[in-house]
């Protein structure tokens, strides 16, 4: 279906880069990537499943097409059905976006093979990185810190052993995917083969791959990635790192730039260390080095993200550049747009992943309808989001619904704007972690930027929600109660026959 332009376009504007860009994606990232497209007078394309129909990202569009499947998640992994879309609608190129086909090396061949440009990298580097193993082997290669570590042959002795040579504790993990799929700690020799049951179980399920590998686990370690662009010849250079050690079951929910209390030192040769991968790699487009950083400041190789980042809003707000920008740029075969020395960080920053779920529960997913959505609104501030009122969110896809994103010239000056802003941030009719954010920036070891990956598990019981009084309680159920129509009318409205006579008095 073809949609009319809400935004008018620049008729001065130069040349795009492309005609038109397929957007092989949903929710808030769809929007995020089309708000660039526009900007940079591209027109965009959307796809949706039947249950997106009315979805923000597909009215926004220039146009959209529908594509079908057994679940709505099949729809967007159809690699077929997404090609064919891009081709009827005589687009040029496709950006994935992240999550769904955006690591999918099968995906990259097909857009190429279709005369398509895929805004990414190549298949080369997909399938290069997305192997964990691989990755790491590489990674030596080219004197990049990786902790010790064995992969499983399927001989489980022979694993056992191999593992304990390295010591404990152990991390074992999934050598395809992530996520915190098929991942779990290992303190005791006992312990190795249960685990590794259960982890190359899961592996073969999320993935398709049952193959599993054990390494050092860091205890107490700090999760640091390094934004990284690569011109697909070997140059190369980082837009500085992110913190996102704050974590609930291996996924991130807070994360900032840059990381709290890193030396200099060490930051320089963390991003040094990303960019020599990239470069080694002929890495083409924009993707993300993780690193795991111990108490002892040593650090470690974690993987390589093929893709845009679910946090690079935070980046953006560092360092002025549009991230989705830079990506079309590079695909359309323009140089690296900046040296090294010019790229600089300016301020903090701080994402909040808004998401449907109940901390108080172990984060279930939550489901319903979203009934009232009132966002604050200010110049250091971004809500990402593809949100609409009465809009069902259900478990088909990720619980995150939104992201809120705040700068401030000081760390302090960014956690103070960021819980005000969670504070102001109405969403009702779903249970979310907005509170549970709030209560994470105010902590006390959170505001001293004392961070590690079992944040959330260490302070769980500080980070409770506060005893619900009798007050508290009623202030909920009238502020609840107003978000209804209904009720207002019933409760403020003239009855009949009183509402038809008019002023009136007695």
């Amino acid at each position: 279906m073809n949609r009319i332009d809400p935004l008018q376009r620049a008729t001065d504007a130069p040349a795009p880069l492309f005609r038109k860009v397929l957007i092989a994606n949903r929710g808030e990232i769809a929007c995020r990537i089309l708000r660039t497209l526009r900007n940079m007078n591209i027109r965009a394309v959307a796809v949706y499943h039947a249950v997106d129909r009315q979805a923000p990202h597909a009215r926004l569009a220039d146009e959209a097409v529908e594509i079908r499947g057994d679940t709505p998640v099949a729809a967007y992994l159809d690699i077929s059905q997404i090609v064919e879309a891009a081709l009827s609608a005589g687009a040029d190129a496709i950006h994935p976006g992240y999550g769904f086909l955006s690591e999918n090396a099968r995906f990259a061949v097909a857009v190429k093979d279709a005369g398509l440009i895929f805004i990414g990298p190549d298949a080369r580097s997909i399938e290069l990185m997305g192997d964990k193993l691989s990755a790491r082997e590489f990674a030596l290669a080219h004197d990049v810190p990786v902790a010790p570590s064995v992969a499983s042959t399927g001989d489980l002795d022979a694993f056992r052993a191999a593992a304990a040579k390295i010591g404990f504790p152990l991390l074992i993990k999934a050598a395809a995917g992530g996520g915190g799929k098929g991942m779990c700690i290992v303190r005791v020799a006992a312990e190795v083969g249960e685990a590794a049951r259960i982890a190359a179980s899961e592996a073969h399920r999320y993935f398709g791959d049952g193959r599993i590998y054990a390494e050092s686990y860091v205890e107490r370690p700090r999760h640091i990635e390094v934004q990284v662009a690569g011109d697909g010849e070997g140059g190369a250079i980082h837009l500085f790192e992110r913190e996102c050690s704050v974590q609930r079951r291996f996924q991130k929910i807070v994360e900032e730039a840059p990381a709290a209390n890193l030396p200099q030192t060490l930051r320089e040769a963390i991003c040094a260390a990303a960019v020599r991968l990239t470069s080694a790699a002929c890495y083409r487009n924009l993707g993300t080095v993780e690193f795991i950083l111990g108490e002892d400041g040593r650090f470690y190789f974690l993987e390589m993200n093929t893709r845009l980042q679910v946090e690079h809003p935070i980046t953006e707000m560092v360092t002025g550049l549009d991230l989705v920008r830079l990506q079309l740029e590079i695909a359309a075969g323009l140089e690296l747009p900046l040296r090294q020395d010019e790229v600089r960080m300016n301020g903090y920053a701080l994402e909040c992943r808004i998401c449907a779920e109940n901390p108080e529960r172990d984060f279930l997913p939550g489901t319903g309808i979203v009934r009232l959505l009132e966002v604050p609104s200010a110049p250091f501030l971004r809500f990402e989001n593809a949100l609409d009122i009465g809009q069902k969110v259900t478990v088909d896809f990720d619980p995150m619904l939104a992201k809120l994103v705040v700068r401030g010239n000081t760390r302090t000056e960014a956690i103070d704007r960021s819980i005000r802003a969670l504070d102001d941030l109405a969403l009702l009719g779903v249970t979310t972690n907005v509170d549970y954010l709030a209560r994470v920036l105010d902590h006390s070891a959170f505001r001293a930027g004392q961070l590690d990956t079992g944040f959330v598990r260490e302070h769980s019981s500080e980070l409770a929600p506060p005893p619900l009084t009798t007050e508290l309680t009623h202030a909920a159920v009238i502020a609840s109660a107003l978000g209804f129509r209904e009720f207002r009318n019933v409760a403020f409205e003239t009855p009949e026959p009183y509402a038809s006579m008019g002023r009136w008095r007695n």
